[in-house]
């Protein structure tokens, strides 16, 4: 604890807002002297009566003013019977509202606490209470005590108290001898914590630097960071540097931490195009089960030439067209093969085809599902196709297991999808993890089609899954190049594929759809980017905010979305007289402001606006706007879509604006009118794939506002991050061998 930090004590008067997945907590403290102040911090379960220990310092809020921001709490438990009447009476123990803790009290003084916590029976001394409900307040009441004592324990080693109901919620009252025994529990994905976390509190308890415990969960912790950089395995050789420098220790134990890792289950080695390699066990199961698949749909014929040139004659006719040769061609190839690739640039005619094999395979009498990792593709494709399309995740019917933060799908090859064919739209999007959730839904002789663009930015998860099906060649791949009339007028089409050939686009020409507007000072690029979508479009182009998304390459800087959010939405969805808002914690929400899911979240309900239909699930990079904010029900509800979704005010930390969006998040979205933000940034976000992301995105008109030296620099660099995947490794050797 810093020894700067200014010490305050009191007791708690009433708790403003809590939210309970991670223990931010505002709240009214009594202070000795008789006066008042508002505390913010971490504090699960925080009660009105409890006496408090702080530490931490005075802050001043734009909105709230003077406010004590503790990072340190010390909890005392009430010691007046007034005090403890308030802590009973304040909600927190299922089973006690006002009445029954003023009786409760009445009938037991300063023993109160002792006989829930103890003899949680002696409560059937009380009219109403029987052995049950005795026993259900005992429980709740050594929750709440076990879930203070683990918070306690955590602080004494100067932990964050923000990792406690996880840790309860999975271990309950064994936490702390779970932590005695494995500090490093805390890494699990389901605790949430930093591998940093864990082993200072395993130095704390003694552990030796080599203990295999502390290896094993450098190994592990060393493997799942790398995930986010899309990798499925690391090279032995460089796992076991990196643990060394990690963690400080010589090689010797983390081979032998290897060779536990695999023999327990955790992990998986074997050699890779001559390499030597360890996957984590879920990611060697996912890749080599969607090598197997994708191996054994290919090359099986299924339909006569004759019966096939007559229904795309028929395609050609219901669509209005006469398919140019690869266009045909890639028709042709669904109505053979049990599965196959289209992947082209914009204008390059993906969505004639996808039209064109739903056609073909309707005529075959093949029940098709269609397909795409977003709901925003999803919905777009409902729209051309004139068929409902599913995202994966609703489509497979996910879930969650909280135990290991893990999706679920219900739809597996024990439950298969009911259908005979499946396209599948912005396949680039799709991780090694979903693509073998997908692939396991299939029945055995379901026919797949992929569709994307191999040039635009890879999935956010690990795996470079429709990049490595291209390049393998064991797929059959249409590869589309020729940029039809009317997309060819577009200068965002012709743009992308310059920025896709290395060539910088045509920057001073500012005609059609595409202009360019030079703000070398970032300031000035921000100011221009909010005058843009408050003023200008919507005045002068009559394009309404809503169809105007911002996109930058980065969150940070002046001209990063976190910044650019906070002007947006004043300058587009001010405060109003009748404009219902909340603030939560740093942030607020307020009606009409748009917003966006940031992580997978399967329980959230949802419902048609209409009432036509229900269900389960929001999905991470959905966007919505905020329809409804009801402080009396702790309630806000958000459009996606037309799918109106209800969040508890607990789950708000899933939200955040979008208004601007970087381009990540973007992938696999549309939007009439873009705005890029073009100035300087981290040099790895700043590459030509992030920048013929963002101008794909663009539908009707783009705008990019900044350098025209960070364009230029954007479009001249070619890094890809280099990601360790073994899918084409396998797909090619599957494929020779075959």
């Amino acid at each position: 604890m810093e020894t700067n930090y200014i010490q305050l004590e009191g007791s708690v008067e009433t708790v403003i807002y809590q939210n309970p997945e991670n223990g931010y907590t505002v709240l009214n403290m009594h202070l000795p002297d008789g006066g008042e102040t508002v505390a913010v911090g971490i504090l699960p379960s925080a009660v009105p009566g409890e006496r408090l220990e702080l530490s931490g310092n005075w802050t001043s809020h734009p909105s709230y003013g003077q406010q004590f921001k503790f990072e340190w709490a010390v909890r005392k438990m009430p010691d007046s019977r007034d005090s403890i009447y308030s802590y009973l009476a304040s909600g927190g123990i299922k089973g006690i509202g006002p009445s029954l803790a003023r009786t409760i009290v009445k009938t037991f003084g300063d023993s109160t606490l002792d006989v829930l916590e103890n003899e949680p029976g002696k409560l059937t001394q009380i009219k109403g209470i029987g052995v049950r409900k005795a026993l259900d307040i005992g429980l709740s009441f050594r929750k709440q005590l076990g879930m203070r004592r683990l918070i306690e324990f955590l602080a004494s080693y100067g932990m964050s108290p923000r990792l406690a109901p996880r840790l309860y919620k999975l271990y309950g009252d064994e936490a702390r001898l779970v932590l005695r025994d494995n500090p490093y529990v805390l890494t699990d994905a389901a605790v949430g914590g930093s591998f940093e976390d864990a082993d200072r509190l395993a130095m704390d308890f003694g552990m030796e630097t080599d203990d295999p415990k502390r290896v094993e969960a450098s190994v592990l912790f060393v493997l799942r960071s790398n995930l986010d950089n899309g990798h499925c395995f690391l090279p032995v050789d460089k796992l076991r540097d990196v643990v060394c420098r990690h963690i400080g220790v010589e090689p010797g134990p983390v081979d032998e931490a290897l060779d536990f890792l695999e023999e327990c289950g955790q992990t998986d080695r074997c050699t890779i195009a001559g390499l030597d390699v360890c996957y984590l066990n879920a990611l060697y199961r996912a890749e080599t089960r969607v090598a197997g698949r994708i191996l054994s749909m290919v090359g099986a014929s299924e339909s006569d030439r004759q019966g096939v040139d007559r229904l795309i004659a028929q395609a050609e006719r219901e669509q209005g067209i006469e398919y140019a040769g690869l266009q045909r061609h890639a028709v042709e190839l669904a109505a053979d093969s049990r599965v196959l690739v289209v992947t082209g640039g914009p204008g390059t005619g993906k969505t004639t085809i996808i039209k064109g094999i739903l056609s073909v395979y309707k005529s075959m009498g093949l029940n098709t599902a269609l397909a795409a990792p977003t709901g925003r593709a999803a919905k777009r494709m409902t729209e051309v196709c004139g068929e409902d399309a599913f995202t994966i995740h609703r489509l497979l019917e996910a879930g969650w297991r909280e135990s290991s933060s893990e999706a679920v799908f219900k739809r597996d090859e024990h439950d298969p999808l009911d259908c005979d064919a499946l396209i599948l739209d912005e396949s680039s999007m799709v991780d090694i993890l979903l693509m073998d959730a997908l692939l396991r839904a299939l029945r055995p002789h379901c026919r797949l089609v992929m569709v994307g663009d191999a040039d635009q930015l890879p999935s956010v998860g690990p795996g470079n899954v429709f990049a490595d099906i291209i390049r393998s060649q064991a797929v059959p791949t249409v590869r589309l190049t020729e940029v039809f009339r009317q997309a060819g007028e577009s200068t965002i089409v012709r743009s992308a594929h310059m920025i896709n050939r290395g060539e910088i686009p045509p920057l001073e020409e500012n005609k059609n759809d595409f202009f360019f507007l030079k703000r070398e000072d970032k300031e000035r690029a921000a100011d221009t980017i909010v005058e843009l979508c408050s003023r200008r479009l919507p005045q002068n182009m009559g394009i309404d905010p809503s169809q105007i998304q911002v996109l930058s390459p980065t969150r940070k800087y002046i001209c990063g979305t976190e910044m650019l959010n906070a002007r947006l939405r004043e300058a587009v969805n001010p405060p109003a007289e009748g404009k219902s808002e909340l603030r939560w914690g740093e942030q607020i929400f307020r009606l009409g402001d748009r917003v966006m899911q940031i992580r997978n979240d399967y329980d959230i309900l949802w419902q048609k606006s209409d009432g036509s239909a229900s269900g389960m699930g929001v999905f991470n990079g959905d966007i919505g706007v905020i329809k409804d904010i009801d402080s009396r029900a702790r309630v806000i509800t958000v459009d996606f879509d037309d799918r109106l979704a209800m969040y508890a005010f607990d789950n708000l930390g899933e939200l955040e604006p979008a208004y601007a969006v970087t381009v990540h998040k973007s992938q696999g979205s549309e939007y009439r009118a873009v705005i890029l933000s073009a100035s300087k940034g981290a040099s790895a976000l700043m590459t030509r794939s992030v920048l013929y992301t963002a101008v794909t995105r663009a539908r009707e008109l783009l705008i990019i506002v900044g350098d025209p030296a960070v364009v230029s620099a954007m479009t001249l660099d070619d890094r890809r991050q280099k990601r360790y995947s073994g899918l084409k490794t396998r797909l090619v050797q599957g494929h020779l061998d075959a």
